[in-house]
């Protein structure tokens, strides 16, 4: 599982002119599921999630936590991060789960973070939508499963 966490002031999601998750204060969470990953995959994720010290303490220094800030996440199913361009110009995405098992463990990544105590926005699996974001910092996150980076 890859996810690209970022550290926002607000951001929101729309599918066809419909906005379907919005969040202040909190975390943006692009996900990507991959071949191998399970639902203790998802979970793991979830907590390395909620528990990722990004935002500031009273020194200024990134000492806490989503948990701690009480901020939400706004999580949406990105495959693409699972594309492998290092030998061609068109990325290949052999990599990313097939759809149905990733719908499964995307949800699964939600209900594990929505189980921590964080308030939980989402897209739409496989829709075509448009993501907006105030990140703040800026401060991005890169985190894999597999601890490839």
């Amino acid at each position: 599982m890859r996810a690209v966490v970022q550290r926002v002031s607000r951001a929101r999601v729309t599918v066809e002119n419909r906005v379907t998750g919005e969040i202040g204060t909190g975390l943006m969470v692009l996900l990507g599921v991959g071949r191998n990953d399970t639902a203790q995959t998802a979970a793991t994720m979830a907590e390395k999630v909620g528990n990722l010290r990004v935002f500031e303490d009273d020194q200024g220094k990134m000492n806490r936590s989503l948990l701690d800030v009480q901020g939400g996440a706004l999580v949406v199913s990105q495959f693409t991060l699972y594309g492998d361009a290092r030998g061609q110009r068109r990325p290949s995405f052999i990599s990313a789960a097939p759809p149905e098992k990733a719908a499964a463990l995307y949800e699964e990544f939600n209900s594990s973070l929505r189980a921590l105590g964080v308030t939980v926005a989402t897209g739409v699996f496989q829709a075509m939508m448009s993501v907006e974001l105030v990140n703040e910092g800026p401060v991005t996150i890169l985190l894999d499963s597999d601890k490839t980076f």
